[in-house]
């Protein structure tokens, strides 16, 4: 188990440079926006326009925090929250967000086509998490405060904060009542999770 701490991250300009992302993990580590096999990121949303096109690449998007309108070409705007389900989308196609109500942020996980793909669940703080065997790497982003209760101490957590679980490991989390979390499994092409 492996903690990511969003203040151990540093913010980088969008492939497009319309605002910023900090990254979270990459596959292979160290890899750029033309050469990963998968990344997850949060990005800081602090005005609408376009996203970066990323050819041959699956996206899942869910919103950390604030709310913007999504627009994906061939498809019907959609209103974007904490509270939304995450909506997955080919990084081929052009799309744009505007804000709603102000600044937002976002969880935003990117694979590529044929090699790796990706599953994102809402799940309650209260259940514990198990990794599935055939997930690649699982991470878990809590939505508020939360506590990890391990059996040396327990483990504050804020949002942004990230745990990274190998296979087979599980996890606890403690947040305020009915507080979620969202877990994200990465998957070798051909294993769906």
């Amino acid at each position: 188990m492996r903690f990511l701490r969003a203040s151990g991250r540093t913010a980088v300009p969008w492939k497009n440079g319309g605002g910023t992302t900090n990254e979270v993990a990459v596959f292979p580590q160290g890899a750029g926006f033309d050469d990963f096999g998968w990344r997850i990121s949060i990005a800081d949303i602090s005005r609408g326009g376009p996203f970066s096109q990323f050819p041959g690449i699956d996206r899942t998007l869910a919103m950390l925090k604030g709310r913007v309108s999504l627009s994906i070409a061939g498809r019907d705007a959609v209103a974007l929250s904490a509270d939304a389900p995450p909506v997955a989308f080919s990084g081929d196609v052009s799309t744009s967000a505007e804000l709603i109500d102000g600044a937002a942020t976002d969880l935003n996980v990117m694979t590529r086509r044929g090699a790796f793909g990706a599953g994102m669940t809402r799940r309650s703080c209260a259940e514990p998490v198990t990794t599935a065997s055939d997930a690649v790497a699982t991470f878990l982003f809590p939505l508020t405060a939360a506590t990890l209760r391990d059996t040396l101490a327990d483990i504050p957590l804020v949002l942004g904060d990230a745990i990274l679980l190998a296979a087979g490991e599980s996890a606890e989390l403690h947040a305020q009542p009915n507080a979620d979390l969202y877990e994200v499994a990465i998957f070798r092409a051909g294993n769906p999770g």
